[in-house]
C-alpha cells in the first residue's frame, strides 16, 4: 500500500500576518511524497538529500492521515505505520511555500496509500496538512492561503483563522521569483510590526476580492516589506512593467507576475543581484496524486 503525490510551491498575493486574511497563487515549482505504510505503527520521514532534516511536518501529517481515515479503509489506526520520503524543487525559508507543499504532498500520498484519495474532498486534505503545520511548529497563521492555493491551484482567498475559503480563481501569468542568498524561517516573522500594517492588508484583501490580484501583490510587497525590514528595491527594478510584484510571504524571496517577454526583461536586470531567478508559469492543477 504505497501513494505518491505532487504538490505545487505557491506566491504570495496578501500576507495573512496582520489580519488573519491572505492570499496565495500556485506557480510551477514542485514538492514530491511517497508513502510507504507498514504494519508496525511508525511513523518515519525522510527528506531526499538532506539526511538531518527535520520531518516533524511529513510525520505529523503523515499521522494525522491515518488517525482519519485508516478506519475507512478498513485498518486500525494504531496498527498503521508509514515510511514518508520527500523531495523538492522549492527552496526552504525563502518564502515559497514549501512547508504547505510538502505537508499537501504527503497528506495526498498518504491517503493515496490508503486507497481513499478519491473520496476525501481537497479542501479538506488540505485543512488536515494545515492542522498538522500548526502542530508542528511551522508556521504561525496555519498558512490555509498558502495550503489552499497549493493544493487547488490558481488564486485563492482565505480567512486563516477559521481555515476559510473565501475566493477562487484561475490566472493565466508566467511568474518570476527572485531568491536572495539568506533564508527567513516564517516562525520567526515580527508579527506586531506585521499587525501594525493591518489597514493596508485590508486594503489589499478588498482588491484581491475585486480579482484585481496584480494591484493587490504590489501593495502588499510595498508594505510588508517595510514591515519585515527587507528591500523594496528588487520590487521598484520590476516596476512599472509587470502586472503585480511581491515580497512573498516572510520573505526572502520576491515574485513578479505579467507576460513571458517583460519578466524575462525584468530577469536580466534581478539577475545582477546576488541570489537565484527563474522563470515559472502559474498552476491551476494543483496537488495531485501520481503513479508509482
Amino acid at each position: 500500500m504505497d501513494g505518491r503525490a505532487v504538490a505545487p510551491a505557491a506566491g504570495t498575493v496578501l500576507n495573512a500576518l496582520a489580519t488573519g486574511v491572505g492570499s496565495a497563487f500556485a506557480i510551477d515549482l514542485e514538492t514530491t511524497a511517497t508513502v510507504e505504510l507498514t504494519d508496525d505503527g511508525d511513523i518515519v520521514g525522510e527528506v531526499a538529500g538532506q539526511p538531518d532534516a527535520d520531518t516533524t511536518l511529513v510525520e505529523r501529517c503523515a499521522a494525522m492521515a491515518i488517525d482519519e481515515y485508516a478506519a475507512e479503509a478498513g485498518l486500525e489506526p494504531t496498527n498503521v505505520g508509514a515510511r514518508v520520503r520527500t523531495e523538492s524543487e522549492v527552496p526552504m525559508a525563502s518564502g515559497l511555500k514549501s512547508s504547505s507543499a510538502a505537508a499537501n504532498a504527503t497528506v495526498l500520498a498518504t491517503l493515496e496509500a490508503l486507497c481513499v484519495a478519491d473520496s476525501v474532498e481537497r479542501i479538506e486534505a488540505c485543512r488536515l496538512g494545515v492542522q498538522a503545520a500548526r502542530d508542528a511548529g511551522v508556521t504561525v497563521t496555519g498558512a490555509f492561503d498558502d495550503a489552499s492555493a497549493s493544493m487547488l491551484g490558481g488564486v485563492t482567498v482565505t480567512d486563516n483563522t477559521d481555515d476559510e475559503l473565501l475566493a477562487r480563481d484561475e490566472v493565466d501569468w508566467s511568474a518570476l521569483v527572485y531568491t536572495p542568498p539568506e533564508q527567513s524561517f516564517s516562525a520567526d516573522a515580527d508579527v506586531s510590526a506585521c499587525e501594525r500594517i493591518a489597514p493596508i492588508a485590508t486594503l489589499v484583501e478588498e482588491l484581491a476580492l475585486e480579482g484585481r490580484y496584480g494591484e493587490a501583490m504590489t501593495v502588499n510587497g510595498f508594505a510588508f516589506a517595510g514591515a519585515l525590514e527587507f528591500s523594496t528595491e528588487p520590487m521598484i527594478t520590476a516596476m512599472p512593467d509587470v502586472d503585480g510584484v511581491s515580497l512573498s510571504g516572510t520573505g526572502p524571496s520576491y515574485v513578479a507576475v505579467g507576460s513571458d517577454e517583460t519578466l524575462e526583461d525584468v530577469q536580466r536586470r534581478w539577475n545582477e543581484r546576488a541570489g537565484t531567478t527563474r522563470l515559472l508559469e502559474t498552476r491551476t492543477d494543483g496537488t495531485h496524486t501520481q503513479s508509482l
